[in-house]
C-alpha cells in the first residue's frame, strides 16, 4: 500500500520500543524527517533500514508521534469504526454495556485502546469526547459517525470536551460544544446510587469514572462510622458511605462548585446518615479540625505531570497522607490514591511507609487499589496504569 503521508525515520536501533508495540516515538529517536508534517497529520514510522513499522498522529514536542498502527493500513472512517468495535465488544465482554445497575463508563481508554490522544466517556445516553492530541481532534467527525453507527438511537448526543487538554496554541481555534444531538438529561446511575454530571463545567469530562470500583469498596467498611472525604469533587465516596450505612460524612473540596455538586448528589440518593459539606483547602483543614473519623478518604488531584516535579509531588503526597494518618484512631482506615502518571505502585507505597513513619502509626496494607476494567492498561504501554491506591489499616 502507498500512501502520501510524510515520513518519520528513527536512528539505528531505536525501532525497539516500537517492535514491542510501545505507542510513543520521541523526538530524540528520529534521524530525519521526509517531508513537512503539520501538528495533527498522519505519519508513517519507520527503522533506520527504511522499512515501514507504524503509522501515528505527529505532533510537535517530546512525543514526536503516537502510533494508533503497527502496520501500514489504509486511514478511513472504516478504520477508526473499526477501533471502536473492538473498544465497544470488549466492554460488552466485561458487563459494563447495559449493565442494570451502571449505566456510564469509560468506552475509549487513549493507549488502553490503541487510540492514543482519546479518552469517550459514555454518561448513560449522552458520550463525552475529549482529545489530548490534535490528530485525534482533527478526526472526531470519524468518531462522530462510528459512535453513532455503533450506538444508534441510545446516543442522544455527542459532546466535544477538549479545548482545556489540547496544546494551548490549538486550542484557542476551538470551543467546547455538541458534536451531534442535545443533552436532556445529567443523572447517571453507578452500582443504583444517582449522580448528577456537569460534564461542561466539571473536571475531566464530568466525573471520576476510574473510582467506581474503590466507592464500592469503601461500602465494606463505613456503617456506623464517622467518615471524611477529602478531595470529594461531587462526592463519590460520600454518596457509597451514606448509603452503607456511615452514621456521618464530611466532604471537604477547595472548590465551591464541586461542594454544590455533591449536596445535590446527597439529594438525589436517600441515606440516614448525617452529611456536612466544607469549601476548605484539605491540608489546612486536617491541620484544624477537631472532629473524630474512623475512615478518612485521600483522593487528591495529581500533584506530578512530568518527571521533574517528581520529587516535590512525593514530598506533597507524604505530607498529606501523614497528616491523614495521624488524624484516625487505632482501627482507623485510610484509602489513600495518587493518579499521578509518573509516581509507579513502588514509588507510592514508599511514600506511604515514609508517610506512616512521620506519623508515627503502625499501619497494615489491607488492599491494593488500581482502575477498573474499562480504563484498560496496556501491557506495552505501562504509563496507561496511572491510578494506585492503598488501603490502610492502623493497629
Amino acid at each position: 500500500m502507498t500512501n502520501i503521508y510524510s515520513k518519520l525515520i528513527l536512528k539505528k536501533g531505536k525501532e525497539a520500543p516500537i517492535k514491542r508495540n510501545h505507542p510513543w516515538v520521541f523526538s530524540g529517536a528520529i534521524y530525519k524527517i521526509e517531508g513537512t508534517p503539520k501538528d495533527g497529520d498522519i505519519v508513517n514510522i519507520l527503522s533506520a533500514d527504511n522499512i515501514p513499522i507504524a503509522m501515528g498522529h505527529y505532533q510537535n514536542g517530546s512525543i514526536l508521534a503516537r502510533i494508533f498502527s503497527f502496520e501500514t493500513v489504509e486511514v478511513n472512517t472504516s478504520f477508526w469504526y473499526q477501533k471502536l468495535k473492538k473498544a465497544y465488544d470488549y466492554r460488552k465482554l466485561i458487563g459494563i454495556i447495559n449493565h442494570s445497575e451502571t449505566n456510564a463508563y469509560r468506552l475509549i481508554h487513549a493507549e488502553g485502546d490503541g487510540m492514543p490522544g482519546l479518552i469517550i466517556d459514555i454518561y448513560n445516553t449522552i458520550a463525552i469526547v475529549q482529545c489530548h492530541s490534535i490528530g485525534m481532534h482533527k478526526i472526531r467527525q470519524s468518531i462522530v459517525e462510528g459512535l453513532l453507527q455503533l450506538y444508534g438511537d441510545r446516543l442522544e448526543a455527542i459532546y466535544d470536551k477538549s479545548k482545556e487538554t489540547l496544546p494551548f496554541n490549538y486550542a484557542t481555534s476551538i470551543e467546547n460544544g455538541y458534536l451531534y444531538g442535545q443533552a436532556n438529561s445529567n443523572i447517571i446511575l453507578e452500582n443504583n446510587l444517582s449522580f448528577y454530571i456537569d460534564w461542561e463545567r466539571g473536571q475531566k469530562t464530568g466525573f471520576f469514572l476510574d473510582q467506581r470500583n474503590n466507592r464500592q469498596l469503601l461500602t465494606k467498611y463505613v456503617k456506623g462510622k464517622n467518615v471524611l472525604n477529602t478531595f470529594c469533587y461531587s462526592g463519590g465516596f460520600s454518596i457509597y458511605a451514606l448509603n452503607a450505612g456511615a452514621k456521618l460524612v464530611h466532604s471537604v473540596d477547595a472548590s465551591s462548585k464541586a461542594i454544590e455538586w455533591a449536596k445535590k448528589n446527597v439529594e438525589l440518593n436517600s441515606s440516614k446518615g448525617k452529611h456536612e459539606a466544607y469549601v476548605d483547602d484539605v491540608l489546612k483543614f486536617l491541620q484544624k479540625t477537631t472532629n473524630t473519623y474512623d475512615v478518612i478518604i485521600v483522593d487528591p488531584p495529581a500533584y506530578a505531570k512530568s518527571i521533574k516535579k517528581r520529587h516535590n509531588a512525593v514530598q506533597g503526597y507524604k505530607r498529606l497522607n501523614a497528616l491523614a494518618l495521624s488524624k484516625l484512631p487505632a482501627k482507623g482506615i485510610l484509602f489513600t490514591f495518587s493518579c499521578s502518571q509518573v509516581i509507579d505502585n513502588a514509588l507510592f507505597k514508599n511514600t506511604l511507609f515514609a508517610a506512616a513513619l512521620e506519623a508515627r502509626r503502625n499501619v497494615r496494607i489491607l488492599h491494593h487499589l488500581s482502575q477498573p476494567e474499562d480504563h484498560p492498561i496496556n501491557i506495552a504501554h505501562p504509563e496507561s496504569s496511572y491510578l494506585k491506591g492503598l488501603v490502610l489499616y492502623i493497629d
